[in-house]
């Protein structure tokens, strides 16, 4: 068997996803031929589509080195840096490979999509449109593009975008959920037909019908089907939980990890208070637990911006506190690298964390993030970020449970969320370790209930600004008129919306359908 069968091979595999068996290949060509840029390039993208982003950029810089110009490579370690935070240099190597070759289409696409990541969305609408020109068919270029108009709250352009790319492609399946997130329906809307028609279609794998499931019961909900619109949500989470092979377990023993770390740490000795950098506003709480609406609110304040749902204090807290087991999970903490913080002029948490922020066009004096997981994080918060605020939403558990369980989340963020009984052991898990920072921290945590600021919005809203440290903006009221700050949550339509009352007690309507998970959380 010659190279060229030998690459062709190992490209099928890789088409396959079936990637140990073409790294397997890949290897091995390169034990004959160590220069070969070309498998190089197979080799770390075949890593890549493991998750071996450290190892696929080894294999893509090597690549590189031995075709200086091989914008391909340069193209997927670029994506790779991305993956692994290292935002600048993808950044860079985008730029390099426009200036070798300024309608290199890939590039120009992934470019936009790092502009789209930090909510640049003017600079990523300008480069989805170039790249569109070079490529005027791209259904996923002009899908990315759609998605930009919707999260700065173009919905006209955006739904019409979307329905010209199901022109083009019925099946294209993300536009639907896409298209079913802008539209309030009615019962003769021809576009439930279409998707349940869809989801009896053998061309659609399991993974893609999971979106139609969520989709059809959005649909339905807004018909006042209710039976029809749960039996879509559970045939939606029961193959995404399928897909996973999740164990929620791993979440509990992160909850009791941090308890037992914390539990003998004086925070109000050790908290650090020589810094001088922005004041942070963390919006946490359940996710589905109004964090965007609250952020829309507060952002609206002309001395706030709004930086939305950011991984950086996650990724902070994982680079310099955590350790790694040899699953490749992290979960534990490491109590000697959190007091060898202490003895820093500038802590690294709160360090990497405004050198990712500073990435954003933004120079306010004051910046919400709103990632509501990181509850998790409350006493790292109080640790290393001195002049924050914490704003913790509460919301009805029946409601917000339910919430959670109506959504299709993104793989790998929160894997926790497509089960009665996970969601149900999480939202206990939640709330214990919210009782034990409010024990630990006492004063330092501001509940906001989002059944009372639905029902008395100028008190409550009043009150959250004051909370922040702010003084009052009347425009906060009118946040839904007056905010442009772009989102990227599952929450997007509904937070440019003004306050509204529909979603409170809306677990009533699901009762007898989710009494496992109900059962759960009231027992807790």
């Amino acid at each position: 068997m010659n190279l060229i069968e030998k690459v062709k091979i190992v490209q099928n595999h890789l088409s396959l996803k079936n990637y140990s068996i073409a790294i397997e290949g890949a290897k091995k060509i390169l034990k004959k031929f160590p220069n070969n840029s070309y498998v190089h390039n197979l080799c770390g993208l075949a890593l890549q589509g493991k998750g071996d982003h450290t190892n696929s950029i080894n294999y893509f810089a090597k690549a590189i080195f031995y075709e200086q110009n091989n914008i391909a490579a340069m193209n997927n370690l670029a994506t790779s840096f991305k993956n692994i935070s290292e935002y600048e240099r993808a950044e860079k190597l985008y730029k390099d490979i426009l200036r070798i070759n300024p309608n290199y289409v890939q590039a120009i696409h992934n470019y936009a999509n790092l502009k789209k990541h930090f909510m640049k969305y003017g600079e990523a609408i300008e480069l989805f449109n170039k790249a569109l020109k070079q490529d005027p068919n791209n259904i996923l270029i002009k899908y990315n593009l759609a998605i930009s108009q919707q999260g700065i709250g173009n919905y006209s352009e955006a739904t019409e975008s979307i329905k010209e790319i199901l022109k083009t492609d019925p099946k294209f399946i993300m536009a639907h959920k896409t298209l079913s997130e802008l539209t309030e329906y009615r019962s003769e809307d021809s576009h439930i037909s279409e998707m349940k028609e869809l989801t009896k279609d053998r061309s659609i794998d399991d993974t893609q019908k999971i979106d139609l499931h969520f989709a059809l019961g959005k649909a339905y909900e807004d018909i006042n089907e209710y039976s029809l619109s749960f039996d879509c949500f559970k045939k939606g989470n029961q193959i995404k939980k399928n897909y996973l092979n999740y164990n929620v377990n791993q979440e509990l023993e992160g909850f009791k990890n941090i308890i037992e770390t914390f539990k003998d740490i004086d925070i109000e000795k050790h908290a650090i208070s020589n810094s001088n950098l922005r004041n942070i506003i963390f919006i946490c709480g359940m996710p589905r637990s109004g964090t965007t609406l609250v952020e829309q609110i507060i952002s609206t304040h002309k001395l706030v911006y709004g930086a939305g749902e950011l991984i950086y204090l996650f990724q902070s807290i994982r680079r310099s506190l955590l350790e790694e087991n040899n699953t490749g999970k992290y979960f534990k903490l490491n109590v000697d690298k959190i007091f060898n913080q202490f003895t820093k002029q500038i802590n690294d948490v709160e360090n990497f964390y405004n050198q990712q922020l500073n990435r954003h066009d933004s120079e306010s004096e004051y910046v919400t993030d709103k990632a509501p997981q990181n509850f998790r994080w409350i006493g790292f918060m109080k640790l290393f970020f001195p002049n924050c605020k914490v704003i913790h939403c509460v919301r009805n558990p029946k409601d917000n449970c339910l919430s959670l369980y109506k959504n299709n989340f993104p793989s790998n963020t929160m894997n926790w969320s497509f089960d009665e009984n996970d969601i149900g052991q999480y939202y206990n898990g939640y709330k214990n370790l919210m009782n034990f920072w409010k024990n630990k921290i006492p004063n330092f945590i501001y509940d906001l209930n989002y059944e009372k600021l639905v029902k008395n919005k100028e008190v409550e809203i009043k009150k959250i600004i004051e909370f922040c440290g702010l003084d009052w903006d009347i425009n906060c009221l009118e946040f839904h008129k007056k905010n442009k700050t772009p989102i990227k949550t599952v929450s997007i339509n509904q937070a440019r919306k003004p306050i509204y009352t529909k979603s409170i007690n809306s677990s009533e309507f699901y009762s007898k359908n989710l009494s496992k998970l109900f059962n759960i959380i009231d027992h807790s």
